[in-house]
């Protein structure tokens, strides 16, 4: 996950998005670190609060555009 480097480009530190999230420190800590994931309820507040996409957190762009569509 980017979580990490969205973060800082927000200019956020692990405390303050730990503290809008209701998780600890720890746990964005890890999160980072890719040690555990955010639970599937955090994820849209976490997108959310970093202004992207989770399909962004995940380091994709979004979803695959079938062959002959415009994006």
């Amino acid at each position: 996950m980017r979580i990490k480097e969205v973060r800082e480009a927000m200019g956020l530190t692990r405390t303050q998005l730990a503290d809008c999230l209701g998780v600890t420190v720890v746990a964005v800590r890890k999160w980072e670190m890719g040690l555990t994931m955010p639970s599937a309820e955090k994820l849209p507040i976490l997108a959310n609060l970093l202004h992207c996409t989770i399909d962004a957190l995940y380091g994709r762009a979004g979803p695959a555009q079938p062959d002959g569509e415009a994006s």
